[in-house]
């Protein structure tokens, strides 16, 4: 019996609802569908086309562009050739992507345009394996003898017998490496992930059942798919349940395509979400006295009803009554002007996201379920799920995964979804499993119920100059909750008090200068110093020991990015380049 893998659960896709949708790309406006047959036969064409041009099994490609049809065309027909795919976030420069095609030893990559192009082009002197360049559809032509167009690309299977890709699957062993995630690189140059066959279809058919996803799914691709959890998303459990999945336009799109697509199962970042939540708060400031203290009752409603499912049972009597008429007056109104009328599933994931983020929504009638994971294990450590979820932490461990706490806090990870190892690393590899666990780098802890929350991150770990050992990223979360910060980032390493870099939310910011007819630089203005000094006075200090007070802050003129390598594609942070970066406003506020 062939080995289970994600193209194979596709094949079988295609045999079982050839005619069902399994993708939508926007094409003059309007979004049309490809059938699973479809989807598998482009799959199987490209496979061929990579055989045609040389790939072995255990051959390596790399996929560089925004997500589409193509992106995740490219890498199942990769894996279905029995070889490594492996993606490229859209933002690295040329010297980030000459790492990865170096270090992956790819043969070819796929681009998504001339953009990315110039960027190969750049440091293709320095990639010896590197022999072709595949263009997506939407790119110009590009004349160069290493560059070939979509099209022609899959042209060069036609030569290839369809048992070929029959034979690369059925010689593949559920131990082979599958795909490479190259992680983010927040502490130096990205390690590759490798995530074998088991790893992609145990992980795929556990997160399948745990949301009931079905073949009526519906999914917004738009998060990077070198991300595993966006590639979980897009293209492993799709794949496992025949859900389908709609490829946002560009990323300045999501909102609009939100609407558009009304999908059943929304991932995103804290980031996607903080960015929704401003957004609808603002608006909110603007409504009508009378209005705004109709959707103030209706959040408290949808709040004490999300806790009861939270716990597994349904509203009853005078609460369901009111749930009726805030659904009826709020909630059937709002949705769709987020395009969430039709979710029934909202997870986050990547990073931590605020407790209040999720109230609010939980008060929206659209609950938050945090998940938390890694790459090394193939996406979920742990998740809230309907009927089992508790606010602030990470939920329950996924069945079938055994996780526990070192001695140091740290958390450690045991199960099928462990990945193989790192690519070309033995001594991190080492470092990272030992006698079977994954050691996570997280530190954590259980509550008598078993909810895993995570208190910080090891390497994150600020030792003042008293020696207390502080886990900054609760302060930072609670720094994000003040209306006008969208990031926060703490110091206070070897220092004598611990201080805080934050970014003003521009639309939070915009509405206050407007209201306080604020021009100029509003990050330097005295009225925003002193809002942002009573959130830390007011929501977060209160929270925390006194040493883990905040005693003085700067607010940036900007928010940190990635174009100045203060963020990761995932938007985390790098705290070693913001401290380089904004080292001397950091020093101010220990000198003044």
């Amino acid at each position: 019996m062939p080995t289970d893998t994600i193209p194979g659960r596709l094949f079988a896709q295609a045999d079982k609802q050839p005619t069902a949708p399994a993708y939508f790309e926007k094409i003059n406006d309007g979004w049309t569908p490809t059938s699973y047959r479809g989807y598998a036969d482009q799959i199987r064409q490209a496979a061929r086309a990579l055989i045609a041009l040389g790939h072995e099994p255990n051959g390596k490609i790399c996929i560089l562009g925004f997500n589409c049809p193509e992106w995740s065309i490219s890498d199942l027909a990769c894996i279905a050739a029995g070889g490594v795919p492996a993606g490229i976030y859209d933002t690295c420069s040329p010297e980030e992507i000459a790492y990865i095609l170096q270090h992956s030893e790819a043969f070819l990559v796929v681009i998504e345009d001339k953009v990315q192009w110039e960027k190969v082009k750049e440091v293709r002197g320095e990639l010896p394996d590197l022999k072709w360049v595949v263009t997506m559809k939407k790119s110009e032509v590009i004349e160069d003898d290493m560059v070939m167009s979509w099209e022609d690309f899959l042209a060069k299977g036609n030569d290839v017998p369809d048992s070929a890709i029959d034979e690369r699957l059925e010689n593949i062993d559920p131990s082979d490496a599958a795909t490479f995630i190259y992680t983010s690189g927040t502490t130096g140059p990205p390690k590759a992930v490798m995530l074998s066959h088991e790893n992609l279809t145990w992980t795929a058919q556990r997160a399948v059942e745990m949301v009931d996803m079905t073949n009526n799914d519906i999914n917004l691709s738009y998060l990077p798919l070198s991300h595993i959890a966006e590639q979980m998303f897009s293209l492993h459990a799709p794949a496992t349940a025949g859900s389908q999945v709609y490829y946002c336009e560009a990323r300045d799109k999501v909102p609009d395509n939100l609407k558009e697509v009304r999908p059943t199962v929304v991932f995103g970042v804290p980031r996607v979400w903080e960015k929704l939540y401003a957004g609808v708060t603002n608006k909110l400031k603007d409504a009508p006295p009378m209005k705004q203290k109709l959707v103030g009752w209706a959040t408290n409603v949808g709040r004490a009803v999300t806790n009861e499912r939270h716990h597994g049972r349904e509203p009853g009597g005078f609460l369901a009554l009111q749930y009726k008429f805030a659904n009826k007056l709020i909630f059937s109104k709002l949705k769709p002007a987020l395009g969430m009328d039709r979710a029934r599933l909202c997870v986050s994931g990547a990073a931590p996201i605020s407790p209040e983020v999720i109230e609010f929504f939980n008060g929206l009638d659209l609950p938050i379920y945090e998940v938390y994971g890694q790459s090394e294990d193939c996406g979920p450590t742990s998740f809230n799920l309907p009927g089992r979820t508790r606010v602030g932490s990470v939920g329950q461990a996924v069945e079938g995964v055994e996780v526990k706490i070192a001695e140091d806090d740290e958390i450690l990870v045991r199960g099928p979804n462990v990945f193989l190892g790192y690519y070309k690393d033995e001594g991190a590899t080492n470092d990272t499993i030992i006698d079977g666990w994954l050691h996570s780098g997280d530190l954590g802890k259980f509550d008598e119920d078993g909810f895993l929350s995570i208190i910080g991150r090891k390497k994150d770990i600020i030792i003042t100059a008293g020696g207390k050992n502080i886990a900054p990223k609760n302060i930072e979360a609670a720094l994000k909750g003040i209306e006008l910060v969208s990031q926060a980032v703490v110091i206070g390493d070897r220092r004598k008090f611990l201080s805080a870099l934050v970014a003003l939310d521009p639309e939070a910011s915009a509405a206050f200068a407007a209201a306080n007819n604020i021009t100029g630089n509003i990050h330097e203005h005295e009225a925003v110093i002193k809002a942002v000094q009573a959130g830390v006075d007011e929501l977060v200090n209160p929270r925390f020991a006194r040493v883990e007070h905040i005693r003085k802050f700067k607010i940036l003129p900007r928010e940190l990015d990635t174009d100045n390598k203060e963020l990761t594609p995932t938007l985390k942070i790098k705290r070693r380049i913001v401290n380089q970066n904004w080292a001397d406003l950091i020093e101010s506020m220990y000198t003044d």
